[in-house]
C-alpha cells in the first residue's frame, strides 16, 4: 500500500506542475503574485498532503517517506518550469 501512494504521489505532482506550467504565461488565476499559478500549485500540493494527513490520521512522512516527498516536490517544480517553457516557446507561436 505505501509503494502505491509514493507512485500516486510522483504521478499527482508530476502532472500537476507540468499541467499548472502549460498554465503559467496566460496567468487564469489573476495577476495577483498569490494567484500566480506556480503558487496555485503548491497551495494544491500542501492541502493535499494536508488532506492526507486528515485522512489517514498519522503523519505525513509515515505514509510517505520524506525523500519521497523531497523528490516529488523537485520533480513538480522541473515539470512546472518544463511546461512553462511548452507554452512560451513551442504553444504559444
Amino acid at each position: 500500500m505505501a509503494q502505491r501512494l509514493v507512485a500516486y504521489w510522483y504521478g499527482a505532482v508530476a502532472a500537476a506542475g507540468l499541467g499548472f506550467g502549460l498554465l503559467g504565461e496566460r496567468r487564469p488565476f489573476g495577476q495577483d503574485i498569490l494567484a500566480h499559478p506556480f503558487v496555485i500549485y503548491f497551495f494544491l500540493v500542501a492541502a493535499g498532503l494536508l488532506s492526507l494527513r486528515i485522512v489517514r490520521q498519522c503523519p505525513v512522512p509515515e505514509i510517505i517517506p520524506e525523500r519521497a516527498l523531497a523528490l516529488g516536490c523537485a520533480t513538480g517544480i522541473m515539470l512546472f518550469l518544463a511546461g512553462n517553457f511548452i507554452a512560451v516557446h513551442l504553444i504559444d507561436r
